[in-house]
C-alpha cells in the first residue's frame, strides 16, 4: 500500500471512529436535542485533527442525527411535534412488518432466543431497573427484526430506530410503562409462536403506537428530561414509540 492510501485507509479510520462514539451518543442520550457540537472540543476529545471531526459530522447531518445551522454552528437534531408523528407513525409500520414476516420465518431455533429474551425482560421488569429493563427490550426487537429474514428492511427499521431511541427510551419513565411494555411483549411472542402473521403485525403495530394523554406525557418528560423547547399538547390521534 502507498503512503498516500495508508494516509487515506488511516483518516477512514479515524472518522468512523468519531462517527460511531458521537452517534452512541446521541441515540443513548449523553448528548441531547439542540446541544452544540463544539468542533476544536471533539478535536480535542478524540485526539484528531479538523478534517476527521468535520466528515465525522458531514455523516452525521445526512444520516440526521445533527443539525448544521449557517453562521451558528452544527447542533443535535431536534425533531418537531408533526416530525415525531410522522417517524412514529412509520416506526409501527416497520415494527409490524418485521413481526409479520418472523411469524412466517423463525426457525424453531430463533424463536427460542425469543423466548429467552423476553425471559430476561420479566427479570429486568421485577428489577424496575429502567436501564437494565430497556437493554432486554432492545435485544428482544432486534431478535425479532433478524427473524424476518429481510436485510434490507432490519437497514432501514435500525436506521429509524436510531433517530427515536432518545424519545423511545424516555417513556420506559411514565408509570406502570414498564409492566405495559412486558405485557405486549407477551402477545406478540404469542403471535409469532402461532406463526400467526397478522396477529404478530397488529400486535407489533400497537406496542408502538401510544395515543392520546400518554404521547402528552411523553413530551412533558422530553422538554423536561432532554431540554427541548416546551413542546404544545397534542390531543389529535398522535403517535409514539412503545418500547
Amino acid at each position: 500500500m502507498s503512503p498516500l492510501s495508508l494516509s487515506v485507509s488511516q483518516t477512514r479510520s479515524r472518522v468512523q471512529q468519531v462517527r460511531d462514539q458521537l452517534e452512541d451518543d446521541i441515540v443513548n442520550g449523553r448528548m441531547r436535542p439542540g446541544e452544540q457540537l463544539q468542533i476544536e472540543e471533539l478535536m480535542a476529545r478524540f485526539g484528531v485533527s479538523r478534517t476527521p471531526v468535520r466528515e465525522a459530522l458531514q455523516q452525521l447531518e445526512t444520516s440526521g442525527l445533527v443539525a448544521v445551522q449557517p453562521k451558528r454552528g452544527t447542533f443535535v437534531a431536534q425533531i418537531g411535534i408533526a416530525e415525531l408523528i410522522e417517524m412514529f407513525e412509520v416506526m409501527a409500520e416497520l415494527e409490524a412488518l418485521c413481526a409479520r414476516l418472523a411469524a412466517r420465518r423463525a426457525t424453531a431455533g430463533v424463536l427460542h432466543e425469543i423466548e429467552a429474551a423476553l425471559a430476561e425482560c420479566a427479570t429486568q421488569c421485577k428489577t424496575q431497573d429502567i436501564n437494565a429493563y430497556y437493554y432486554a427490550n432492545e435485544h428482544f426487537h432486534q431478535l425479532i427484526y433478524q427473524a424476518c429474514g429481510n436485510a434490507f428492511l432490519v437497514q432501514q427499521t435500525l436506521a429509524l430506530k436510531n433517530r427515536l431511541k432518545p424519545y423511545r427510551r424516555l417513556q420506559l419513565q411514565l408509570r406502570n410503562r414498564m409492566g405495559q411494555s412486558l405485557q405486549e411483549h407477551r402477545e406478540i411472542v404469542a403471535a409469532l409462536q402461532r406463526g400467526d402473521g397478522e396477529a404478530a403485525a397488529q400486535t407489533a403495530r400497537q406496542h408502538v403506537l401510544v395515543q392520546g394523554q400518554r404521547f402528552n406525557d411523553l413530551l412533558s418528560l422530553a422538554s423536561t428530561a432532554l431540554k427541548a423547547p416546551a413542546p404544545l399538547a397534542w390531543s389529535a390521534a398522535a403517535t409514539t414509540p412503545g418500547v
